[in-house]
């Protein structure tokens, strides 16, 4: 919960009952538990208002889900063709250049710029 372990959360349950007394603590656990029981209420009016509305313009969950996963897969495919398999940006292309450079520097081999 949080990230938050059993010695941290009794150490801030001892802060809190420091702070407010032990006649508050059940009211405040009380209004909080409320807080939280409304907020999950309105955040799943808001997941049925989506849907609902979804719904009306012809969407489906379903369809919803395919297209994501579509447009993910098409996402996927471009990072392979970019990245190729290795990983490394564009493919094997930093090879390629350092093969090309080898080859240009066995070619001009002694002939090269006095400075």
């Amino acid at each position: 919960m949080f990230g938050i372990g059993g010695g941290e959360l009794v150490f801030i349950m001892f802060i809190v009952l420091m702070l407010f007394g032990s006649d508050k603590v059940p009211e405040i656990a009380r209004t909080m538990g409320k807080a939280m029981a409304q907020l999950k209420n309105a955040t799943n009016d808001i997941k049925n208002e989506i849907q609902k509305g979804a719904e009306e313009n012809g969407f489906d969950t379903k369809s919803l889900t395919d297209i994501t996963g579509n447009i993910n897969a098409q996402i996927n495919d471009a990072k392979t063709n970019l990245l190729g398999d290795s990983g490394n940006f564009l493919g094997d292309t930093a090879t390629e250049i350092n093969k090309v450079k080898e080859d240009i520097d066995s070619i001009s081999g002694p002939i090269k710029r006095q400075r």
